[in-house]
């Protein structure tokens, strides 16, 4: 199963990079999108506990922070607990970012999911209902906040 659920991850990368080239704002570097992806879903964290979601080193997150400053795609704040702490915001513009590369992920799915017996497919959102809600568990410590269903009747 784990080997199945990697080639599916391979697939879906496939699927990623075809919706981020589509976005109309132009594609976006893996990296500025899993660093998009790990602020939002730890909306006001610090520099640290980003570069600790990323797996990278301070340096190389205050860079990453730095170009997707300048590209207005996250803002930097300083903390209302600490005056040694900068917290991380996704900006109007990188929310609405994310928005069309989720949009078009959906797209690109949905075509997949089209092709698929009814059953399967059911099948399948149970699934990935489940592992989505492990994942977060083990990613975040916290079940994942978004309402797919919700989510996928309005992406945008």
């Amino acid at each position: 199963m784990a080997r199945t659920a990697s080639e599916v991850t391979d697939l879906l990368a496939v699927l990623w990079g075809r919706a981020q080239a589509a976005a109309p704002t132009g594609p976006t570097s893996p990296s500025q999108l899993r660093a998009l992806l790990a602020i939002e879903r730890r909306e006001g964290g610090n520099m640290r506990a980003l570069g600790e979601a990323l797996g990278s080193t301070p340096p190389a997150t205050s860079r990453l922070c730095d170009r997707l400053e300048a590209a207005g795609l996250v803002e930097r704040r300083l903390s209302t607990a600490s005056r040694r702490e900068i917290e991380l915001y996704l900006s109007r513009p990188g929310r609405a970012l994310l928005d069309e590369i989720r949009a078009a992920q959906v797209r690109e799915v949905s075509l997949i999911l089209a092709a698929m017996e009814p059953e399967a497919a059911e099948a399948l959102h149970q699934g990935l209902t489940a592992f989505r809600d492990a994942a977060a568990e083990a990613v975040d410590g916290g079940a994942y906040e978004r309402d797919a269903r919700s989510w996928l009747a309005n992406p945008a």
